[in-house]
Order: C-alpha cells, then sequence, then structure tokens
C-alpha cells in the first residue's frame, strides 16, 4: 500500500512538469528524461527501498553501440514491473507501442501522449501496423529504440503466451537488429498482484540478432526459443 502510494503521489508532479514543459516549449529528448526519471523511482529505487525487490541485469554490453544505431527490443512481458523498468536502465530513448486507450489514464496518460511513443488501436490491425513501422522508422533514425512485448500481455509466471510478429516485421522492414530480453519479474511482482514479494528480478539481454534478409516468423521463432530458453535458465522453478 505503501509502494502504491509512492507511485500515485510522485507521478502527478512528474506528468505536471512534462505537461507544463510541452506548452511551454520544453523539447521531447527532456520530457522522456523526466519520464525516466520518475520510472526509475517508481520501479528500481523505490521497488528496492519500499518493497525489497532487487534487479540483476546482464547481458548490457550486447546492446548495439552508437548515437542512432538502430534496434528492436523484444521484452519477455510478466508484470507492470519491466515496462517501468527498462525505460530506467537503456542507455537510449525508448518507444513504446501501446494501447491508445492509455491515453485516458490521468496524468500518466497526459504525460505519455508527449513523449516519442507510438500508440494505436488494436481493432483496426491492418492500419495499426502501418503506423507502427511509418513511425517505427522515424524514431529508429532519431537514435530512438522501439521497445515491444511479443507476446502482447502480461503472462503468468512458467508460461508462454502467443508471440505475435509485429516486432520482427518491423524490424526486417527497417533493418534494425532484434534484441532479445528475457525478464523474471513475475517471480516478485505477478500480473495483476497486489501483493509482491521480496528477491531478485533477473533482466538477460540477448546477443542482437540481424534482421537483413530474414523472414519475419522465421525470426520471431528465434526470438522466442532465446526467450524461453533464457527464462528456463534464470527460473527453473517456475518451469518444473
Amino acid at each position: 500500500m505503501i509502494h502504491m502510494a509512492w507511485m500515485a503521489l510522485t507521478v502527478i508532479p512528474y506528468a505536471l512538469t512534462i505537461v507544463v514543459g510541452a506548452l511551454f516549449g520544453m523539447g521531447r529528448a527532456q520530457r522522456y528524461r523526466i519520464a525516466a526519471a520518475w520510472l526509475g523511482l517508481s520501479s528500481v529505487h523505490s521497488g528496492r527501498v519500499i518493497l525489497g525487490i532487487e534487479t540483476r541485469i546482464s547481458g548490457m554490453e550486447n546492446l548495439p553501440v552508437g548515437a542512432v544505431t538502430p534496434a528492436v527490443l523484444l521484452v519477455k512481458h510478466q508484470s507492470t514491473f519491466e515496462t517501468f523498468l527498462m525505460p530506467a536502465i537503456m542507455p537510449h530513448p525508448l518507444a513504446y507501442v501501446f494501447k491508445k486507450e492509455l491515453l485516458y489514464v490521468p496524468f500518466f496518460g497526459w504525460a505519455i501522449g508527449l513523449l516519442d511513443m507510438i500508440h494505436i488501436d488494436r481493432s483496426l490491425r491492418t492500419q495499426a501496423f502501418k503506423k507502427v513501422v511509418a513511425q517505427g522508422k522515424e524514431r529508429l533514425a532519431q537514435g530512438i529504440w522501439i521497445i515491444m512485448f511479443p507476446e502482447g500481455t502480461r503472462i503468468e509466471r512458467g508460461q508462454k503466451g502467443i508471440y505475435e510478429t509485429s516486432g520482427t516485421r518491423l524490424a526486417v522492414q527497417t533493418g534494425a537488429p532484434v534484441i532479445p530480453i528475457a525478464v523474471t519479474s513475475a517471480k516478485c511482482w505477478p500480473r495483476k498482484a497486489f501483493i509482491k514479494t521480496p528477491g531478485v528480478v533477473d533482466v538477460s539481454i540477448g546477443k542482437p540478432i540481424a534482421s537483413v534478409g530474414r523472414h519475419h516468423k522465421e525470426l520471431m521463432q528465434e526470438v522466442e526459443d532465446w526467450i524461453e530458453a533464457e527464462m528456463r535458465r534464470l527460473d527453473p522453478e517456475a518451469y518444473r
């Protein structure tokens, strides 16, 4: 309850800073830094201090280097934790692909609507993907990495969802490499859970997978195989 209250209270000044700053000409890069600072505060720092959740990251050396080097991050999705965590730990700004309904969430939605994110209408699948490709190309050219959760929704610990190919289709069309990422967040922060458990969340970043000349289905199968194998290595108890 303390952690939820802390998140609710801190999101207000950070979101208002972004909204008011945008009205007075604050750039998108600065708005993103403010948002990432709040996400780090609400997940990494308060998660450790209030909830006893530590984060252990491996594979940072696998991330591409260079100011505008493109990348599409495809992340295992078990809880809200990794949604908040990724912008706090990544060396590049991130653009999430998310459903437009989140824009209507007070403060939080108002703020993300003023960032370089890609919001889509999931009921319009063809138009939504065209928007992802068009805006994804723009973001990647600016040095902003695209982050997607190929399973689409949060998955129970020890389970596997259906890996949709939108992320690898985008990578193939833009030529950006794919970075698979495994996260064991459900060990401490299960999906839709009010109660969190102290412990260690492992984040494992895989080596870049080239997309040039690949078929998006074949590429997604390679991503899925790596992530699911890595999840079993990181959290063997969940897969017995």
